[in-house]
């Protein structure tokens, strides 16, 4: 039986992830304070680079931030179809360059990598150097700031970490939350 349409839409697909059902699905933290910084992203920089090194000099290694739109002289991106080994419900797939592009709107996620390392996760919407609307994933070290400062608003999470962690249940690495006290 085919699903049925929704206020003129076709229902949704569900998607079951391949791993351990986990019955808490969102797992959360609470910031003691809420520090909140308006950055530039410099022309010539990577979007990695623009994030990570001035919130390092201002002591926030773990941050939501939301990019307001501007221009990159470069941007590589991808979009994650359904797996195809059925490992895991989506895997991203190659990257996409779209030239010189103008990034609408874009959130982009600063944390811990499983090395240890800086990691910025980005979904963004982008006017592509063709001139079509574009979103998805974005390569954040392999996208370069054009000539004018992009501007962005950070949320410093003060109190806990994002740190990438196997997920057992999909199956894939995720930017989970941990107390950096756990006792308080």
């Amino acid at each position: 039986m085919r699903p049925q349409p929704t206020h003129g839409q076709p229902r949704a697909r569900t998607l079951i992830h391949p791993g351990r059902f986990n019955p808490v699905r969102i797992h959360s933290q609470r910031a003691p304070r809420g520090r909140h910084v308006r950055l530039a992203l410099q022309p010539g920089t990577s979007l990695f680079d623009g994030l990570v090194r001035p919130l390092a000099e201002a002591g926030i290694f773990h941050a939501s931030t939301t990019i307001l739109g501007g221009w990159f002289e470069s941007l590589h991106y991808c979009v994650a179809p359904p797996d195809p080994t059925g490992q895991a419900v989506i895997a991203y797939g190659p990257p996409i360059p779209a030239g010189e592009t103008y990034m609408v709107f874009g959130n982009a996620t600063l944390g811990k990598s499983m090395a240890g390392q800086p990691l910025v996760h980005c979904h963004a919407t982008i006017r592509t150097e063709a001139g079509p609307v574009k979103g998805g994933h974005i390569l954040t070290e392999s996208c370069i700031v054009a000539r004018h400062p992009i501007p962005v608003l950070v949320t410093a999470l003060d109190g806990f970490e994002l740190r990438q962690a196997y997920d057992p249940e999909t199956n894939i690495p995720l930017l989970q939350p941990y107390r950096e006290n756990p006792d308080e």
